[in-house]
């Protein structure tokens, strides 16, 4: 069974929100792909008070300039489609109230007849936890960890009732309820995150790296199910951030996924081999328009097809 594919949707500077976002949407449904997906930039500061991922000196890249909400977005392109999954790669999670990130998502679910995939994460940027003020970065852990039990006493059967440090919910109707049980998905690196994850998650978010050392690092999670007790399957969604050109890229200095369609797919091809449920890849940064976007995702489906992606 070929492992599925998923694209990222139009939420950067070049593309129209209101029109793009459906129509790379539908287009990307026909073409075949699983699933559609959104990220999260809150701002970018100016000028930068810290590196990217917090790495003192790396540059944020310019496409984060200007990165559309990533609700809105799902919700544009959920009432576009008819059968993709739509998920978050990630939602920044402490960045968000609780209570409302819950209702929001399960609203979304019912909106979309059950096919949201909430994949959070804990994020890394001092600017972004500042301009949210839902709670400091360094309580970031804790805030995932209730956001994670506020989700599910939610998306659970009512009365909901929750008691926790940031949110308190006396026993209350609260709908409405998602169509299915949502999948939750963390991007989990830190062993506190994986430990997490398997405690109290359904899927893993990682990012692309090189094929050996993303498939050492899923051993080393499915031996930590393995001891501590878990049974049910994890489920996988590896995030590959493509920088398409197109000409072939030909420098030394040539990263993986960068570069035109067959070089972008010849470095998919290892990732088919791991034992992951899925590969959603990230196009969107480097194309023109829409209308450029929509043609590369369709080569770049068709030729991994091909290759026995």
């Amino acid at each position: 069974m070929a492992i599925r594919l998923g694209l990222s949707l139009p939420q950067m500077r070049q593309y129209d929100l209101g029109r793009d976002v459906p129509d790379v949407a539908r287009a990307a449904e026909r073409i075949g792909y699983d699933s559609l997906w959104v990220f999260e930039r809150a701002l970018f500061p100016e000028p930068a008070t810290q590196g990217l991922y917090g790495i003192e000196g790396l540059p944020w890249p310019d496409s984060y300039r200007h990165v559309a909400d990533p609700l809105v977005t799902l919700t544009l392109a959920a009432a576009a489609t008819e059968r993709a999954e739509l998920g978050t790669s990630v939602l920044v999670a402490p960045l968000h109230v609780p209570f409302q990130l819950a209702k929001a998502l399960a609203s979304l679910d019912a909106a979309s007849g059950g096919r949201v995939i909430a994949g959070l994460g804990t994020g890394w940027s001092l600017d972004e936890y500042a301009a949210a003020s839902v709670r400091p970065f360094e309580e970031r852990g804790q805030v995932l960890d209730e956001l994670i039990g506020v989700c599910r006493a939610v998306w659970g059967p009512d009365p909901v009732a929750y008691d926790g440090r940031l949110t308190k919910i006396a026993p209350a109707l609260v709908g409405p309820k998602p169509a299915r049980s949502i999948p939750l998905l963390l991007a989990a690196s830190s062993p506190k995150a994986q430990r997490r994850l398997v405690d109290h998650a359904d899927g893993w978010l990682p990012v692309g790296m090189d094929p050996e050392g993303l498939a050492a690092q899923w051993r080393r999670l499915q031996e930590l199910a393995q001891e501590r007790g878990r049974t049910e399957p994890i489920r996988t969604v590896v995030r590959v951030n493509a920088e398409y050109s197109a000409k072939p890229y030909d420098g030394p200095d040539r990263r993986p996924f960068q570069g035109d369609v067959d070089q972008i797919v010849e470095d998919l091809v290892p990732y088919a081999g791991i034992g992951l449920d899925e590969v959603l890849v990230d196009l969107q940064s480097t194309p023109r328009d829409a209308e450029e976007l929509k043609d590369v995702a369709a080569q770049v489906y068709e030729r991994a097809r091909a290759a026995g992606v």
